[in-house]
């Protein structure tokens, strides 16, 4: 369907059709093995909705709104594939239809434990994730491509000895659930990820015997490869990553040719495949976010201020945090709406979540904001779909 407007219309029959289907998909899957291989060969080869060009077919699936999408992806293979392909996002995003949620890694009652779960807009809680595949770790980067959350690396303790881990998981947010991915080259944690152009790199971090590193590789979806780079110039752990304008930032952490923690920028240039140097980094760093084309970071020493980074002149400026129902220190950054919110990092149930927006008049920049996750946040991303 080339026209909005007529793929609104279906919306209401589109609607009712997955209804039916999913019900007739139950009982599918009540019949013997036999019938079900059958179905799914069957599947394969049939068209996205019987009657329909597969193109309009994609526009009335891409109508469902995006609570239904787990249901709807265990209806038949052919739903399943377009919903897991990279054109389902785009024919979204071109009706104007993607949802941005939150997907906030939060910790358990009294700290023995933590798990994923789902806000919406308005804070409105919509599923727990199922467990993240293998054994609990800490220090492993997390990084959105496609509209998938990827968790990579990390370590955990075995015998009580830490062990590095080169493991790679997706969360595909429209199916609710994860699955296995390439393992990158070199077992790592705390080290700097992030996704540029559809690439994914990491970069530095400790290695499997606790050595810092300085090697740095990429990964491509498209053959579920990592590949390696050009190593930095000095090994870097503790430290994070972000991409401006086609160009990999890693900044923060410690090298083992500085004193203290770096204030050096390693910037990644992958048209020239090399890596340039800055100075004026920051240091020390418990939260960042990209928030459309700055840096919105929090350093350790300084955690009532937000340093702001404009990578179009390399330059810094520091916004004061205001004391809203807490004068508690130490937040996590989530992205929503093109605003920044401030999760505290201390269990005050009288504190309220802080909004920052950097588009709004002089003086009215900050707010507060109702969405707040079940217990403390470890970590936050904002997926589009």
């Amino acid at each position: 369907m080339t026209d909005l407007a007529c793929g609104k219309k279906r919306l209401a029959e589109s609607n009712m059709f997955f209804t039916n289907s999913a019900q007739q998909d139950a009982a599918t899957r009540s019949k013997s093995s036999s019938l079900l291989t059958a179905q799914a060969t069957h599947d394969f080869h049939s068209p996205i909705l019987p009657g329909l060009p597969d193109d309009v077919a994609k526009d009335c699936l891409a109508l469902v709104p995006r609570s239904d999408f787990p249901a709807m992806g265990r209806v038949c293979r052919p739903w399943r594939s377009f919903m897991q392909s990279k054109e389902f996002i785009t024919v979204r995003r071109l009706a104007g239809l993607l949802e941005e949620w939150l997907y906030v890694l939060t910790m358990d009652g009294e700290g023995k434990g933590s798990h994923w779960e789902v806000l919406d807009c308005l804070g409105q809680k919509h599923r727990d994730l199922p467990p993240m595949p293998g054994p609990v770790k800490a220090g492993f980067g997390v990084v959105v491509l496609n509209g998938k959350l990827l968790v990579m690396g990390g370590y955990s303790m075995k015998d009580g000895t830490g062990i590095a881990s080169g493991d790679v998981c997706q969360y595909d947010s429209c199916l609710n659930r994860w699955s296995k991915l390439a393992d990158m080259n070199v077992a790592r944690y705390d080290f700097a990820c992030a996704e540029v152009n559809g690439m994914v790199y990491a970069v530095g971090g400790y290695g499997m015997d606790g050595e810092s590193l300085s090697s740095a590789e990429v990964y491509n979806s498209d053959d579920n490869t990592w590949t390696f780079i050009e190593s930095l110039r000095r090994p870097r752990w503790g430290c994070f990553a972000c991409g401006f304008e086609g160009k990999l930032y890693v900044m923060g952490g410690r090298s083992s040719f500085t004193i203290g923690n770096s204030r050096f920028v390693d910037v990644y240039n992958p048209k020239r495949h090399t890596w340039d140097e800055m100075k004026n980094g920051c240091v020390m760093v418990t939260a960042h976010a990209v928030l459309g084309k700055k840096l919105f970071c929090m350093e350790w020493k300084n955690q009532r201020k937000l340093a702001i980074f404009n990578p179009e002149d390399n330059t810094w400026k520091m916004v004061p945090i205001p004391v809203t129902g807490s004068s508690r220190i130490g937040f996590r950054f989530g992205i929503l709406g093109e605003k920044l919110l401030l999760f505290s990092l201390e269990n005050d149930p009288g504190y309220h979540t802080l909004l920052y927006d950097p588009n709004a008049t002089p003086g009215s920049e900050w707010q507060t904001s109702q969405i707040k996750p079940s217990g403390l946040c470890l970590c936050i991303v904002t997926i589009k779909a």
